[in-house]
């Protein structure tokens, strides 16, 4: 099989189970908490994610080795023609978010899991996932050094900032009672929030190449769910 039909067969599987999980993503967000609607469509969010950020492995890995014959759209472009800025953005940046993406969506579902064991979130693929992605986001922030990039080292701070979270909870040795939701809350919201940048930062590329890397664009899907994210939070602070 050639890297471009391999490319385009992860695509299509990348483009069947994000946009499933994008659409699934808000019905726990709207429905009643801990509810039947809530906990099915959770899992079957949290499956999509995982399954997602795996085929951008894929994806990413197809590109670093083989740049320009996976993205030929763009040979010849006047912004996206180098192959080093496409192995950086196409590649190293869609590794980074793809292992944030598995990340959040597996450590929230541990944290939800593991709320009666809090120990049991130190097992190996919580711990692996951390070290995973501490490497992914030291990965990206140096391409987008090398490359001139400067929106690679913005975006890979949310990486940093991600690990240091979940390891301050995973290391606590009494978290309070509801912590587990609040970081629950926080993992898989941001995984929407990683999967709805990656969608609209690749999407750009292949439609507005000249509005790929406007912050602008990138702030849509974290404003909205840094604003769920605090919103959920306050309710869960707040209850009896």
């Amino acid at each position: 099989m050639s890297s471009l039909l391999l490319f385009k067969s992860l695509v299509a599987a990348h483009i069947v189970t994000g946009a499933l999980g994008l659409v699934s993503f808000w019905v726990p967000i709207i429905s009643q908490k801990g509810g039947p609607a809530h906990r099915k469509w959770g899992r079957r969010f949290t499956i999509l994610m995982i399954a997602t950020g795996s085929i951008a492995v894929g994806m990413s890995a197809s590109t670093i080795a083989a740049p320009m014959a996976t993205h030929p759209q763009l040979v010849g472009h006047p912004e996206f023609g180098d192959p080093a800025i496409v192995t950086a953005i196409f590649g190293w940046m869609m590794l980074y978010l793809a292992v944030l993406t598995v990340n959040l969506a597996w450590y929230g579902w541990q944290c939800m899991l593991n709320q009666r064991q809090h120990r049991a979130n130190l097992r190996w693929p919580n711990v692996s996932l951390q070290a995973l992605l501490t490497a992914a986001s030291l990965q990206c922030a140096w391409q987008g050094w090398s490359t001139d990039l400067p929106m690679l080292i913005g975006i890979s701070v949310i990486g940093f900032a991600t690990v240091a979270t979940n390891l301050r909870f995973m290391l606590a040795r009494e978290p309070g009672p509801r912590d587990w939701l609040l970081e629950h809350i926080k993992a898989l919201v941001g995984a929407g929030i990683s999967v709805y940048t990656a969608f609209f930062a690749f999407g750009a590329v292949r439609l507005m190449p000249e509005l790929a890397l406007t912050p602008a664009l990138w702030s849509i899907p974290l404003l909205t769910g840094l604003a769920l994210i605090v919103y959920h939070q306050r309710r869960v602070m707040r209850a009896p």
